[in-house]
């Protein structure tokens, strides 16, 4: 096994170097690149590809292709419910219709009763304030971790300050990982330690939070939880505009909808004193603008950040990139990869 020296974390604007060590089942550290406060800003609504920064055509496509999921719904909406009218009107008149009236009113049930294409995000106005504080040197520390049946022993060190982005198929782990990173129960061997002072928030990406359940945005601010000291109504009310939920103030979570839950867990996240960011496609649910205000506070944000993501534009901000490779091994890389495999296990 050979050392060498790489650029690593950062405390302002200073760099320092760390000892990196390279073997089999080591993550190599490689050297980080420095943020810039210049960045692309998210195409708007109406603007054209060219408009668009690198990487962020894909949102943009990806809504517009909701856009259009949306619009044939509503177009055969409308035209199932003017055959059913028509249907009704023949019926009055011939009662030989009556059959083919009755079918059509099924026909209109079942189609009302079926998924709708996905939430068509709106344009919000956020202010996230996520400030976070200083920790120990060694944020994250894993050695001989094995995600148990997903991926081989890797070892791993996360240092303060980094951003770090993880990357790989579906099913790979990585979701796995976090919440492990999280505190949550993920089956596993070797170890996995926290550093001083350090403090896990996770951003979930399925939204599933049964403590949640059948409670008011409002309630679950007013008890508070986990570190997080509780809100009486005025000052929950303050905070939830900041996220343009004040509207949905009594509304119960599960109610919400994708984009509204993405906003109420950053929002969490930032009332909890985490000094360890844990996001799990967090830009999955969100519109181009909340996106953005999202990415402008993880800039500020004076702690470490790890983030899985298949968002191109998001990852521009992150400065080491984790892969869960398609052979099981997670390394690694000095580039995002976009295009890794399906991991492939053994039956």
């Amino acid at each position: 096994m050979t050392c060498r020296e790489s650029a690593g974390w950062r405390s302002g604007s200073a760099r320092r170097t760390r000892p990196c060590c390279w073997s089999a089942t080591t993550v190599s550290c490689w050297p980080t690149r420095p943020r810039t406060s210049s960045r692309w800003r998210p195409a708007r609504p109406g603007c054209t590809a060219a408009d668009s920064p690198p990487g962020n055509e894909a949102r943009a496509a990806r809504w517009a292709r909701v856009a259009e999921l949306h619009k044939r719904w509503d177009e055969e909406h409308v035209r199932l419910i003017e055959l059913v009218k028509e249907l009704q009107r023949q019926a009055a008149s011939s009662p030989d219709m009556a059959s083919r009236y009755r079918a059509m009113q099924t026909r209109l049930r079942k189609y009302e009763e079926s998924p709708r294409p996905p939430e068509l995000p709106q344009e919000h106005e956020v202010k996230p304030r996520l400030r976070g504080s200083r920790t120990g040197v060694r944020a994250i520390t894993c050695e001989q971790l094995e995600l148990t049946g997903l991926m081989k022993p890797f070892d791993v060190e996360v240092f303060f300050g980094d951003r770090v982005a993880v990357l790989g198929s579906n099913g790979s782990g990585k979701s796995h990982f976090l919440r492990l990173l999280g505190g949550g129960e993920v089956a596993h061997t070797g170890s996995c330690r926290l550093g001083a002072r350090v403090v896990p928030g996770l951003f979930a990406q399925t939204h599933e939070h049964p403590e949640w359940i059948g409670r008011t945005l409002v309630d679950v601010l007013w008890h508070g939880e986990d570190g997080r000291k509780g809100l009486d109504r005025g000052a929950a009310m303050s905070v939830l505009s900041r996220y343009g939920l004040a509207a949905s103030g009594d509304q119960r979570f599960e109610t919400l909808s994708g984009g509204q839950q993405a906003r109420f867990q950053i929002l969490l996240l930032e009332l909890s004193g985490a000094t360890l960011l844990l996001l799990d496609e967090p830009t999955d649910n969100l519109d181009l603008t909340s996106a953005e205000a999202l990415q402008d506070a993880l800039e500020e944000f004076t702690g470490t950040v790890v983030a899985v993501t298949h968002d191109r534009w998001f990852s521009r901000s992150f400065d080491r990139f984790l892969l869960f490779g398609s052979n099981g091994i997670v390394h690694e890389v000095p580039e995002p990869v976009w295009d890794e495999g399906r991991v492939v296990r053994t039956r």
